[in-house]
């Protein structure tokens, strides 16, 4: 059971990531013979350093070091792919290699208990540093995300890796897809996932090696990278970001996580870094995000860099929709435009493929006073996913007739080839002009609902209109996921307030977190006696939007309230295996 919980919450939670320069590292591998290769049942991982030294930096108002130190894990002859999965919240995660027999691919069981969520490879990388004078002053292990910062460690590398940009930390993520692409290699810097340690201004020498179980399970050899260090100790009242190449801040996705960020257009004020925010080091090749009520708690560090996504733009257009063999999540969707003008002809739902939406349970539960400070008041804030089991995308359409105020709203359908071939009114999209909003919501996407102990509704959250963005991985094993969703923040499909038209996505293995913590969103729980409780996520709940099933679009999670007027109290048990609020 998670402690009870009384924090007043006070402002949303910041979603941010950090961003990392393309790097170019030289390393010579031998060619394997056509028996070798055909023999070869996994890649040949190596650990190298792209760098002999590396300066960090502790900052004054909030000393401590982030161990970026520059090594990386390579793959050769062919990716490791890590397929990562639970059942249900009852079962334990799981995970599987891909590896590959005379040139075709099977699952390889890898021993229980290798990993513990969904967050990486736990104790992969061992570090140790010590000072000039040889003793030891830091010593720790630190998980790896195969899907981390990663670039090309030789031209003829694949141009693009398919794998995905993040290991997910939403605590109901059901599946997820880990690789490092052949050819390519993943940063082993834990990123937002780690702590800083605290080092005094000077020279170090880092040791980092692959633990012992990771060695004998994936053949990598015994092979320390070394790193000098140099700490150097700098004040943010200084007014100058951290040292850096000047190229680092010439592109908008790189330097970001050290400045304070301009607001996404449409999404209210930006949230200027803390010091110790600011000064995390840079991880991968994405600006922050900063949206207000929506988002993961919890950053994941992307991990295409500069070039790379450059390269990526100007090929999109040789990447749209799905073909032959492609449901492994292979494919990158470009970003959808919405249509210049309404579907013609009759509405109709073809037997086509559809989404399927599905809710996750309540987290991130706590006690608020709703921004307000309203003496006496009580609410019950919580975060809530809607996700999208597919096989296909959740597309609607708002169109605006001259001078109204909303917008009608359509659900179109796609057959396999990406053709449409069909779609049906579903509702409207209205403008909402509160602080923290200005943008396009599509009304009825969701309910949420506080329900007593015998199921009967006690308080409904005034929230069911959304604007729709990929926030969460949810599940990147699922038939058609898109592990390179276009909107992954509510900057790319809310529109503008004098827009015509807007289209908002929900990628299928995606979902859509949203905080509900503002008045008339969290639940009113002043007049509320204490007891049990289930705060319910209920998707689609006017089942306007045509789906493979309606029967999943509901989950529940049970809590406690507790304590007295002005100071409640909110105990959540766990669900199921998940023991996490």
């Amino acid at each position: 059971m998670t402690t009870t919980r009384t924090t007043r919450l006070r402002r949303p939670l910041l979603a941010g990531t950090t961003a990392v320069a393309a790097m170019a590292v030289t390393v010579g591998f031998m060619a394997a013979t056509p028996e070798q290769a055909k023999a070869a049942t996994g890649p040949r991982l190596s650990l190298i350093a792209a760098t002999g030294s590396v300066t960090l930096t502790s900052w004054k108002e909030d000393p401590g070091v982030y161990l970026d130190l520059g090594t990386y894990l390579t793959a050769e002859g062919t990716p490791l792919e890590l397929k990562v999965t639970r059942k249900s919240y009852k079962d334990p995660v799981t995970v599987t290699q891909t590896v590959f027999e005379g040139g075709k691919a099977r699952a390889k069981t890898l021993p229980k208990g290798t990993v513990k969520d969904y967050s990486g490879l736990p104790g992969f990388a061992e570090i140790t540093l010590t000072d000039r004078t040889g003793k030891v002053v830091v010593s720790r292990a630190e998980n790896f995300c195969p899907n981390n910062a990663s670039g090309r460690v030789r031209p003829d590398a694949p141009a693009t890796s398919k794998y995905p940009e993040s290991c997910p930390t939403n605590a109901f993520t059901l599946g997820s897809v880990w690789g490092v692409e052949k050819g390519w290699a993943a940063n082993t810097y834990a990123g937002s996932y780690t702590q800083p340690v605290k080092l005094a201004a000077g020279t170090y020498t880092a040791k980092v090696r692959v633990a012992k179980k990771y060695r004998d399970l994936f053949g990598i050899a015994d092979r320390p990278a070394t790193v000098k260090v140099t700490v150097q100790e700098r004040s943010w009242e200084e007014g100058a970001t951290p040292a850096r190449s000047a190229a680092a801040g010439e592109h908008a996705g790189h330097g970001a996580g050290h400045q304070a960020p301009a607001a996404h257009t449409g999404h209210g004020p930006g949230h200027a870094p803390t010091p110790a925010q600011a000064g995390a080091p840079e991880t991968s090749g994405a600006g922050p995000s900063y949206n207000v009520g929506h988002g993961p708690l919890k950053a994941a560090p992307p991990a295409l860099p500069w070039a790379t996504k450059k390269q990526q733009a100007a090929r999109a257009d040789v990447r749209a929709g799905d073909t032959t063999g492609q449901t492994d999540g292979s494919r990158r969707a470009p970003a959808l435009a919405p249509q210049a003008e309404r579907p013609a002809g009759n509405p109709s739902v073809p037997n086509v493929p559809k989404p399927d939406l599905r809710s996750l349970p309540a987290y991130g539960i706590t006690i608020s006073d709703g921004g307000q400070d309203i003496p006496g008041k009580d609410y019950l804030a919580f975060s809530a996913n809607v996700w999208n089991a597919g096989p296909a995308q959740l597309v609607v359409d708002g169109f605006r007739s001259p001078g109204k105020a909303t917008m009608d709203a359509y659900q179109y359908f796609y057959d396999a080839r990406g053709k449409q071939v069909g779609y049906t009114p579903t509702g409207t999209m209205e403008w909402d002009p509160r602080p923290g909003h200005v943008h396009w919501h599509f009304t009825d996407f969701a309910s949420y609902r506080l329900l007593k102990a015998d199921k009967k509704e006690a308080v409904r959250s005034g929230k069911e209109a959304f604007c729709l963005a990929n926030t969460d991985a949810v599940d990147y094993t699922v038939k058609n996921a898109n592990w390179h969703p276009y909107n992954t923040d509510l900057s790319t499909a809310c529109g503008q307030e004098n827009s015509i038209s807007v289209r908002e996505v929900l990628d299928v293995g995606s979902g859509d977190t949203y905080t509900q913590d503002l008045p008339g969103q969290s639940f009113d729980i002043t007049d509320v006696p204490n007891g049990t409780y289930y705060i319910q996520v209920l998707a689609n709940p006017a089942k306007r939007l045509k789906e493979t099933s309606l029967d999943n679009n509901s989950a529940l999670r049970k809590v406690v309230l507790g304590g007295t007027p002005g100071r409640r109290t909110v105990t959540v048990p766990a669900h199921d295996l998940v023991n996490a609020n």
